[in-house]
C-alpha cells in the first residue's frame, strides 16, 4: 500500500471559509470515535482543532446535516493541534448552503 491520502478532489483551498463552532464525531477506520472541534468549514474540506494523534493521509469518516456522511482525509497538521482536511467529493453547493444554514443558530425569534 503506498504512503499517504490518495484523493480524488484537486487541491481547491481557494474555497470559502465558512466559521463554525461545531464538535463533531469522526470515525476512525482503527481508533474508533474521535472527537473533533470544526473552526471552518467549506465544500472542499474543513479546519478542526484539538486534534490529537493523526497523522497526514489518515481518513475519517464524518457525519453532516444535509450532506449526511462523508469521508474526509487529513491533508496538514500542526503543532497546537489544528489539522487541515480534504473532503474525498466536493459538496454540492445547493447542500452546502443548506448545511450551512442549519448549522447557524436561529435569531429570528429572539
Amino acid at each position: 500500500m503506498r504512503g499517504g491520502a490518495q484523493l480524488s478532489v484537486t487541491d481547491l483551498r481557494r474555497s470559502t471559509r465558512h466559521p463554525v463552532n461545531l464538535p463533531v464525531i469522526g470515525e476512525h477506520r482503527t481508533r474508533g470515535d474521535i472527537m473533533l472541534h470544526l473552526a471552518n468549514i467549506s465544500t472542499t474540506g474543513f479546519l478542526a482543532t484539538e486534534v490529537e494523534d493523526l497523522g497526514r493521509g489518515e481518513r475519517l469518516t464524518v457525519r453532516f446535516p444535509v450532506v449526511g456522511r462523508i469521508e474526509a482525509f487529513v491533508v496538514w497538521t500542526d503543532e497546537s493541534g489544528r489539522a487541515g482536511f480534504q473532503f474525498e467529493r466536493i459538496v454540492r453547493v445547493d447542500d452546502f448552503a443548506k448545511m450551512i444554514r442549519s448549522l447557524q443558530p436561529n435569531t429570528k425569534g429572539r
